[in-house]
């Protein structure tokens, strides 16, 4: 039997909040591994043989991460070299009636065959005029790209 108040190290196959993040190796008290981090599949006692694993998913997620921030690159300099249009109707000095918004420019990027979420197009506001203008893409926590956007009377 374990001493009351027994530690034992663990590696977290999950998430656990105040506690840690996948794959981190943390120590707790024995009874709460045994109790409710082991049966609840969210962790894993730290052998030899669970740290070699550890490791080897590791190094698995680390090239998975390569290869995801080299497409975003790729990505990301493919929307750098384009230069959107957007017609829409325009008043007196230049004045849009209504406003150029992230989903109008999202439409515009999906007619070039460009899937990018509208939460991942960066306006510091709405744009009101016409002209040209530069937009920031987020296409991954690292990468970002400038879209150039022609914004043209219809």
């Amino acid at each position: 039997m374990s001493k009351e108040g027994a530690q034992v190290k663990v590696i977290l196959t999950k998430d656990v909040d105040r506690l840690g993040k996948a794959g981190q190796v943390v120590t707790v008290k024995d009874g709460f591994a045994r109790n409710y981090l082991i049966p609840k599949e969210m962790a894993k006692i730290a052998t030899p043989g669970n740290m070699k694993w550890l490791e080897v998913l590791k190094k698995k997620e680390a090239a998975e991460e390569a290869k995801r921030l080299e497409a975003a690159r790729a990505l990301a300099n493919r929307i750098s070299n384009l230069s959107l249009t957007i017609s829409v109707q325009a008043g007196e000095e230049e004045k849009l009636f209504g406003s150029v918004t992230n989903d109008a420019i999202a439409d515009a990027l999906k007619e070039e065959g460009l899937d990018i979420d509208k939460k991942d197009i960066i306006l510091e506001e709405p744009i009101k005029k016409l002209g040209v203008y530069q937009v920031t893409v987020k296409v991954h926590p690292e990468v970002k790209a400038s879209l150039r956007l022609w914004i043209v009377k219809k």
